[in-house]
């Protein structure tokens, strides 16, 4: 139930307020707690991902590879396949290939 009250509200129309602000004050508040649990967690993550990627490099590997690795992975193989072609045809007419 939405109340709009213009101007001030009596006493039965803030008992009304109050009740449906109480509701929704408690929901409110999980839905942010909840999602500031989801903040922690993907940024648990994301030190995690970084600390795989600083033993990856002190073990030698190049990570800026693997990241570009990582991202081809995520793609569609034609996608991959056509942007490599297009690569390979741009590099030609410069020359570079």
């Amino acid at each position: 139930m939405h109340i709009h009250i213009k101007g001030r509200p009596t006493m039965s129309d803030a008992s009304v307020i109050d009740s449906n602000y109480k509701v929704t004050a408690d929901e409110l508040r999980q839905f942010i707690e909840r999602f500031e649990r989801l903040e922690q967690e993907k940024k648990d993550i994301a030190d995690a991902q970084k600390e795989v990627m600083a033993e990856a490099k002190g073990r030698g590997y190049d990570t800026k590879v693997m990241r570009k690795i990582i991202a081809m992975r995520k793609r569609d193989k034609d996608d991959i396949a056509e942007e490599e072609a297009v690569l390979e045809m741009y590099m030609e007419a410069l020359g570079m290939s």
